[in-house]
């Protein structure tokens, strides 16, 4: 009897697994009938192997669970937990005998780099014995290379359920402490861990008073523990907002203290040419397992024509955007859809985030530290001088003035502005060269 008759007879015969707990096997694997699948045998072999590791080591006996989730965060927990020798995690088993078992990384986040050399999670069997659950990469071989297969086995359902559960939790917990970043590549999403280098204090952002206001007092009642704000008034909990504005007057440092200070996730989506609809779903999904979190989309003009309507549609949902604090970043916001705009459910509120008038100024000055090279008379000359000024160019202006009191030269405040406006002028009219200026080697 060949493999597809024994199907049919089982379809036929075999009972339904509301009728019982234990299905028959379609094809069960024997030496004698190896050839009837091509490469059963070693898939078979290799399985088998994996829980007679598990069993001789702790005596229990792991079964073999299939995963319809894409998100295996549990990998990325593993990959970690494989460096660190109180992760709980152990080191059951070696796959094949002639590939890797160690590998080594250059740890760039630490006070003193340095090459850390550890297990391979290819290649290598791991479990978690408090939580019952082992994880296996296993190299698969082909014409172009050797690819991997992942596995998850497990002692029962419920341990499996509970390990899953502390995933999400230790996800979330990693996640406050790191910034979730999205790419969208021509193979699909990229997501990175990035350290906060750097907290930004609210104090270290630069705006209208009234402004800066309601856009945190809008986060703090987001991540209320109670949620007391969203309840009380019967406000479905998700909240979005638009900061448009040209480029350099604050939008990326307001963004970046948010991420210091909510007691919750953030991650950012940077937006390519690259982005579509599979993307769009993959980020939300990521978004919502985090939750209560904040996703912010970077030039969120920029998505491609083809993708909008399917990204509006996904903030239409009715529960794709539960527990998202939304926070969309255009320098053009001419270029923004229109369904986009101060439409409820999707992005409640707009904010410009524009030039710094003389007040705002003096304030970015004074906290950049100004006044060290031309005190407080220098700080309000320069903020006098400086209208049409981005942050960005102020931060400049900073810097231009640093290097004059580093060098032991007197900072006259006039002489830089004046220099700052003529090639910032230069760059509006196009002119870079005087005509009596020649470009290239001579």
């Amino acid at each position: 009897m060949d493999i597809w008759t024994k199907i049919e007879d089982w379809k036929e015969h075999g009972e339904s697994k509301e009728q019982t707990s234990a299905a028959p096997a379609i094809y069960s694997y024997t030496e004698a009938a190896n050839q009837r699948i091509d490469r059963y045998e070693i898939y078979a072999q290799v399985i088998d192997g994996i829980a007679e590791a598990l069993m001789a080591r702790y005596g229990i006996r792991y079964e073999l669970y299939s995963s319809g989730d894409p998100n295996m965060e549990y990998w990325k927990l593993l990959e970690e937990d494989v460096r660190r020798p109180d992760s709980g995690v152990e080191h059951v088993a070696k796959i094949f005998d002639r590939l890797e078992e160690k590998t080594f990384a250059y740890e760039d986040n630490r006070t003193e780099p340095e090459y850390s050399v550890h297990r391979s999670v290819h290649n290598n069997v791991f479990a978690y014995p408090a939580w019952g659950v082992a994880l296996a990469r296993v190299p698969v071989f082909r014409e172009h290379g050797i690819g991997s297969d992942d596995y998850v086995f497990a002692v029962d359902d419920d341990k499996l359920r509970a390990f899953l559960g502390s995933v999400r939790a230790r996800q979330r917990e990693q996640n406050m402490r790191q910034v979730t970043v999205f790419t969208d590549t021509r193979h699909g999403i990229n997501s990175e861990l990035e350290p906060i280098t750097r907290t930004i204090g609210r104090d270290e952002v630069i705006l209208k008073p009234e402004l800066k206001q309601e856009i945190f007092r809008s986060l703090d009642q987001f991540f209320a523990a109670d949620r007391t704000f969203y309840r009380t008034y019967n406000i479905p909990y998700k909240r979005g907002i638009l900061l448009y504005g040209q480029p350099g007057n604050g939008k990326t440092t307001l963004v970046k203290s948010i991420a210091g200070s909510v007691p919750g996730p953030v991650a950012y989506w940077q937006i390519t040419e690259h982005t579509c609809s599979e993307s769009v779903e993959e980020v939300f999904n990521a978004a919502v397992r985090l939750a209560p979190m904040v996703l912010v989309i970077e030039d969120i003009d920029s998505m491609p024509q083809e993708v909008r309507s399917f990204f509006l549609n996904t903030l239409d949902g009715a529960t794709s955007k539960e527990g998202i604090f939304l926070i969309g970043t255009t320098n053009y916001p001419d270029k923004i859809d229109p369904g986009l705009m101060n439409r409820a459910g999707r992005f409640d509120r707009s904010y410009e985030i524009g030039l710094p008038d003389e007040e705002l100024r003096v304030q970015y000055l004074k906290l950049r530290g100004f006044d060290t090279f031309a005190g407080s008379e220098g700080v309000s000359e320069a903020a006098q001088l400086t209208k049409d000024f981005s942050l960005a160019q102020l931060s400049e202006l900073y810097v231009s003035a640093a290097l004059e009191w580093h060098e032991g030269q007197p900072v006259h405040v006039d002489k830089l502005v004046r220099s700052m406006k003529e090639e910032l002028d230069k760059g509006r009219k196009g002119k870079w060269m005087k005509p009596e200026g020649r470009l290239g080697f001579y």
